[in-house]
């Protein structure tokens, strides 16, 4: 597992150490400038201790920039995060492993309650961002258009080959190959899965047959891989793969996605503006969840998913609470000019400022 996410860290500093010095820089005049745990994350001066924190892949990227430039933040402050997927961290923070949780996926699946034995969890939504499906075919460099049964199909394996009609009646003009398509998909417990699954759900209704969930009896002649990176190196390997991968490692890898065919009708392309778009129309629940999966708007990408940081509203001690404040609302706050970057979408302003006043009943 370390192994992996150097290999993460390595393959995404591209996306990172041009700017990280001057944002570093930029970062600490701003925190001493400022006070407000929401806009920095500077809540209570000189912390002393560590955090720990696992679970999504999907804000591993993320995690990672926004701990080194936290750092000038809070330099008395150890901030961990490994990845594993959005089921690991949920199982983590369960057990005590960890004190917030990386997921995909929010509320808590009901299976999974019991395990948090009546403890109040908090959803603090950080990043925004499209889930790609990423192919690597033949002579096929860009341009692709797929709706959401052509795409449940082709995950099902009842479309088996690139130049089907299907593919084909979407794509006039095209010389699409007859190679044979073969799934990459995650072999972890995922929140990429359950909300690529949600999508086929709502866009391909009585077409896509295996429901949604973290995890997905997929087709035998299937090949998983671990957290999105797995699954991004088994399209960029594959000759004839397609594979759902979050944007993020979609651009690291060097991949090609398809557009998409959204809720209005558009074929539209995987970008932070269109996840923003999407975003711009979800309904929030009380307790800060919420889809933005298959959501309306002519430019919204319709796989556009999200993640949260789970934390117990009661900690164990007033130096925990005080930490989990300051960088949760470093994430919050001034970590959101992060992310376009490295290809997420930041919350739209009345969702941050939401997150934001939930900081408050963080406590012991």
């Amino acid at each position: 597992m370390v192994g992996y996410l150097n290999m993460q860290r390595l393959r995404r500093q591209r996306f990172t150490v041009a700017g990280l010095g001057l944002a570093a820089m930029a970062l600490f005049v701003a925190a001493c400038g400022s006070s407000s745990s929401g806009g920095g994350g500077s809540s209570g001066s000189g912390l002393s201790g560590t955090l720990n924190g696992s679970g999504s892949t999907f804000q591993l990227t993320f995690q990672q920039t926004a701990i080194q430039s936290f750092k000038s933040v809070q330099s008395g402050m150890t901030v961990n995060y490994g990845g594993g997927g959005s089921g690991k961290g949920r199982t983590d923070l369960a057990s005590n492993v960890v004190q917030y949780a990386g997921s995909d996926t929010a509320p808590i699946p009901s299976e999974e309650v019991a395990s948090f034995k009546g403890k109040t969890v908090l959803y603090f939504p950080v990043i925004i961002g499209p889930i790609t499906v990423s192919y690597n075919v033949p002579g096929i460099k860009s341009g692709l258009k797929l709706d959401a049964p052509t795409i449940a199909d082709i995950f099902q394996a009842k479309i088996t080959k690139w130049n089907d009609p299907k593919i084909a009646s979407q794509n006039p003009g095209m010389k699409l190959p007859s190679t044979t398509i073969t799934i990459a998909r995650r072999s972890d417990s995922s929140g990429t899965t359950q909300n690529f699954s949600e999508f086929l759900v709502e866009g391909a209704p009585g077409v896509w047959k295996l429901g949604s969930d973290s995890t997905i009896n997929w087709p035998a002649t299937s090949r998983g891989g671990n957290a999105n990176g797995g699954v991004a190196q088994i399209v960029k390997t594959t000759t004839g793969a397609v594979g759902y991968v979050d944007y993020a490692d979609a651009k690291a890898s060097g991949l090609t996605w398809a557009s998409v065919k959204n809720k209005d009708g558009q074929y539209v392309a995987p970008s932070t503006q269109s996840a923003t778009e999407a975003a711009n129309n979800v309904t929030m629940k009380p307790d800060l969840t919420f889809s933005a999966i298959w959501q309306a708007g002519s430019g919204s990408y319709p796989i556009t998913y999200q993640s949260w940081d789970l934390v117990y509203q009661k900690q164990s001690s007033t130096n925990t609470t005080k930490m989990l404040k300051a960088y949760i609302g470093y994430l919050l706050g001034d970590g959101q000019k992060l992310l376009p970057e490295l290809g997420y979408a930041p919350l739209p302003s009345s969702m941050d400022q939401q997150a934001k006043a939930q900081l408050s009943k963080i406590g012991t």
